[in-house]
């Protein structure tokens, strides 16, 4: 099989509205990484029901998140834009990796016990096991590269892994050993009620996070009711790193604005919260009201989603296809 160089794979989930955690930790970054590398972004509804979904919401946020990789500027000519379910390949390399990969290396997964918390023996079979999902997700397409976020760089490892191991079981060079891409700084957005936490649909308040969908007007709010401590801003990296609100606010100003993060922190230094805030809002809502506009736009064109989500099964299932078949072919399974 031809070997790969510069490709990528990477999902989004369909479990809820995306948020500014979403876009700055995932999407924006897949816009630049179009222009580098063949790339196949999914939505990952089959790691999305690890927890229970409402039927009926589920395909309405699939095509949300297609949605929000094209009004962000992902391109669905250039790019295969598609859903994870609709490629089998997927699930039945899964089976395949959960016969490689150890109890232990599953074990170790520190995610897991954070999501799982004192109801782990209550949790889904699924959750436990979904970064062997993850690793089939990337290696089915024989990625060379993902771009993670630090939560997920421990996931990553464990697909090395099991892609070095099949490979030597197998005595096979067919997995690549993708490499992390881990770019721009906020690759972990946080909360904007509390900056020990990560940015996340669930919290009960609304003004936690800022929602894709937001309107001008409801950024800018959100952006003036963060907490902050009762400092003026920090005057350099070292001191932002020990004020969670502060450096997270400067971090989503500086990865919206393209800035490196020390500049940001320099440009600030000194200076009141209530002036950042009312910039930060402003360069906020310049950014992101643009694509809250489009994907409304797009979601009232469901024929053209699905002509979209249709065309990137045919693209995905072309490469997953004859990967699964060599696959099997290396295992020695029976065929016609």
């Amino acid at each position: 099989m031809e070997k790969i160089t510069k490709r990528i794979l990477s999902g989004v989930q369909p479990s809820g509205d995306l948020h500014l955690g979403n876009y700055l930790g995932a999407i924006k970054n897949f816009v630049s990484l179009q222009k580098e590398f063949e790339c196949f972004f999914c939505v990952v509804d089959l790691h999305a029901i690890t927890v229970w979904q409402d039927p009926k919401m589920l395909k309405q946020k699939t095509r949300e998140v297609i949605a929000a990789f094209i009004a962000s500027g992902i391109d669905p000519e250039t790019n295969t834009l598609f859903v994870q379910s609709q490629v089998p390949q997927h699930a039945q390399l899964t089976w395949i990796f959960n016969c490689v990969a150890r109890m232990g290396w599953l074990n170790r997964m520190t995610q897991f016990k954070d999501k799982a918390g004192k109801n782990s023996e209550n949790v889904s079979v699924g959750l436990f096991s979904y970064p062997i999902l993850m690793a089939a997700d990337i290696l089915i397409y024989l990625a060379t590269h993902v771009p993670v976020g630090e939560d997920q760089k421990q996931h990553l490892e464990l697909t090395r892994n099991i892609a070095q191991k099949f490979n030597t079981d197998f005595k096979t060079d067919i997995f690549p050993i993708p490499e992390p891409l881990i770019l721009g700084a906020a690759t972990r957005v946080m909360s904007l009620r509390d900056g020990l936490k990560k940015m996340s649909k669930s919290d009960p308040s609304n003004y936690s996070r800022i929602m894709l969908s937001d309107t001008e007007d409801e950024i800018v709010k959100k952006i003036k009711k963060a907490k902050t401590d009762p400092l003026p801003l920090p005057v350099n990296l070292e001191e932002a790193k020990k004020r969670p609100e502060a450096i997270n606010l400067l971090t989503i100003y500086a990865t919206l604005y393209d800035e490196d993060l020390e500049k940001v922190v320099a440009d600030y230094a000194g200076k009141e919260f209530s002036q950042f805030k009312r910039d930060l809002g402003d360069l906020a809502s310049s950014k992101l009201s643009p694509i809250s506009l489009e994907m409304n736009r797009l979601m009232k064109d469901e024929k053209y989603l699905d002509s979209i989500i249709s065309d990137g099964k045919r693209r995905a299932s072309s490469v997953a296809e004859p990967v699964l078949a060599e696959i099997y072919e290396i295992i020695g399974f029976y065929r016609d």
